[in-house]
């Protein structure tokens, strides 16, 4: 979500507040001022995955004037912000996709072990988790990264295998700007997110970064590969343009 407006050459550079704010009926949105020296003119960006608005201007541009385009377009924030998917928490009584199957975290103190899905007796998907309260959140989050970390890795070996090549590492990350990278040195990142996503989702990601391991780019070749790999490349990648902004409703 980005608004913008080209501006003339700019005037001295100035110091700026890490933040303005924008009234609009009422409402007051905090907007981070960046300066940025390839930009060329302001653009205001509301960002799906942290909920935050970003004030980008050119590196000598006039920040009252900057401040003034913000200001002016506080009701186009305001829709924005309107539109992002409710936070959700990670708790007892809240439903959470796993593997694209909307499960509902159950709480059993009495029952041992951390936590695992099972089917209820009414056919209804759960979470289950067990153990004091205060311990439920982290164990539903760690079942959540350990279940990712178990389908990424065995993604990756299917698809390395597949390619003759070999990772280094694997690691999960809580990224917000990408799903997955992959390093010169061979070290593959992915978000834990993905195991809130259908299986598919998360097994093209890891035919993309494996992929890299052949091709450091996004040159019609390594497309091939990626698509060689996984034949649901295009499913994914229109899943996550619809749907990837609202795994980060999670919390």
């Amino acid at each position: 979500m980005i608004l913008g407006l080209r501006v003339p050459r700019p005037q001295a550079r100035q110091t700026d507040p890490s933040h303005i704010e924008v009234r609009h009926n009422g409402d007051v949105f905090r907007v981070v001022v960046r300066r940025m020296s390839a930009a060329r003119r302001f653009t205001l960006r509301v960002s799906a995955a942290t909920g935050g608005v970003v004030l980008t201007l050119p590196a000598r541009a006039d920040l009252r004037t900057a401040a003034d385009f913000a200001a002016r377009h506080g009701g186009w924030i305001a829709a924005r912000m309107a539109r992002l998917p409710d936070e959700a928490r990670l708790i007892p009584g809240a439903a959470v996709p796993v593997r694209g199957v909307e499960r509902l975290i159950t709480h059993r103190p009495e029952a041992r072990g951390t936590a695992w899905t099972e089917e209820g007796p009414d056919g209804q998907a759960l979470l289950v988790v067990a153990g004091a309260p205060e311990h439920a959140h982290r164990r539903v989050l760690d079942f959540l990264k350990r279940e990712a970390k178990k389908d990424l890795e065995k993604a990756v070996a299917v698809h390395a295998e597949a390619l003759g090549v070999r990772p280094v590492k694997i690691t999960l990350r809580d990224t917000r700007s990408r799903w997955g990278s992959c390093s010169s040195a061979g070290r593959l990142n992915f978000s834990w997110r993905l195991i809130f996503a259908p299986p598919f989702v998360l097994d093209y990601l890891a035919a993309h970064e494996v992929s890299h391991l052949r091709e450091m780019n996004h040159s019609p070749r390594f497309w091939r590969i990626v698509h060689r790999l996984c034949r649901r490349t295009d499913d994914a990648e229109a899943w996550l343009k619809r749907h990837g902004a609202s795994l980060h409703r999670y919390r």
